[in-house]
């Protein structure tokens, strides 16, 4: 269940990045508002999910998942380039992340 919970968390960081292109110096209310609903359910969700997950782990998982869904979203919402470079390093950043769950042990 902690690693469910540690997913949904980093697919909101995912969300409060995606806001906070949107917030305009937090003078834009809805987006503002978007953007702390995600950052207090996406850090909430780290949190339930450290206390069984090492918090390295849990902390390296999170940050990549949102990580890598910010560039996703940045390439195919805001054109972002999709180069052959930028994929493979994509690439990379999740199998380190499938690679911090196989070996965080119980």
């Amino acid at each position: 269940m902690a690693w469910i919970l540690l997913v949904v968390g980093g697919l909101f960081e995912i969300g409060f990045t995606t806001c906070l292109r949107y917030v305009d110096g937090f003078r834009n209310v809805g987006w503002t508002l978007g953007f702390l609903a995600s950052v207090g359910c996406s850090m909430g969700l780290l949190e339930v999910a450290s206390r069984s997950i090492p918090m390295g782990t849990a902390y390296a998982v999170w940050g990549g998942i949102g990580a890598l869904g910010t560039v996703i979203v940045g390439i195919l919402w805001f054109g972002e380039p999709a180069t052959l470079p930028r994929i493979l390093l994509i690439l990379g950043v999740v199998l380190c992340i499938a690679g911090l769950k196989l070996t965080a042990g119980h």
